[in-house]
Parts: C-alpha cells; structure tokens; sequence
C-alpha cells in the first residue's frame, strides 16, 4: 500500500474544519485544474481527471469532528482510501492531515505517486486557503 500524506494547519475551530471537509459538495473547491465533470451529493462525488480515469467516490465513515474517510463507489483504476483527519490545537486553529492509501503495483506506483503527492499537496493548501 502506498500511503501519501499533507498536513496543514487551519486557523478554524476544528468543527468547523469537520462540517466543511464531511460534505463532499465542498471538496469541489479543493480540487486542481484538471478535475472536471464533477458531480456531488453530501456523501458522494463523482468527476473525471483529465488524462487519466473517472472516478467515484463516497464517504464510508465520519467520525465527527475527527476524521472522514472516503472510498470509491465504483470500480476504480486502482483501490484507493481518502481520509481527512483534523485535531484541535486548543488554541482555535486545527491540524488538518490528507491520506491517500493507494494500492498500486510496481509501475502504477512509479507513475501515480508523483501527481498523488501534488494532489493530496494541493487540496491542503486550497483548505486553508477557502477556510481562513
């Protein structure tokens, strides 16, 4: 299993971050460029990567004010889990992690984490950036 990983720091109430990041219509805003075709529901989303595959995705488990995690709704290129995790600082601002686990062979691997890094890098910075 391939794990990436980012991790911000929000200057949000933790709740706040969670309610954002638990309505899938919202990640919409955290997504690049070349995300397009995109569909939502609170729990479900569905969109296209230009170049590369369709996906579908949706929430299989919140933990409120702690973590959700997201995984496909239907056959994807590859397994893949989504998963935000966000802790209170105690001091207003919340730490917020994305974890993509992703299980790709040799190649796929060699391919994929590069523009998973800079995903899971981008969505990161566009949460702070909408949420401050």
């Amino acid at each position: 299993m391939t794990v990436i990983e980012s991790t911000v720091e929000v200057n949000k109430p933790v709740a706040e971050v969670y309610a954002f990041l638990s309505n899938m219509n919202n990640h919409q805003q955290l997504m690049p460029e070349n995300i397009y075709n995109w569909e939502s529901t609170e729990d479900d989303a569905r969109f296209t990567i230009q170049n590369m595959a369709k996906l579908a995705i949706k929430i299989s488990n919140r933990v409120e004010n702690q973590e959700i995690t997201a995984i496909p709704s239907e056959k994807a290129p590859f397994d893949v889990e989504l998963k935000w995790t966000v802790s209170d600082n105690g001091n207003g601002t919340t730490t917020a992690k994305h974890i993509i686990s992703a299980d790709l062979n040799m190649m796929m691997k060699m391919l994929a984490s590069g523009p998973l890094q800079k995903l899971a890098d981008h969505q990161t910075e566009k949460l702070k950036e909408k949420l401050s």
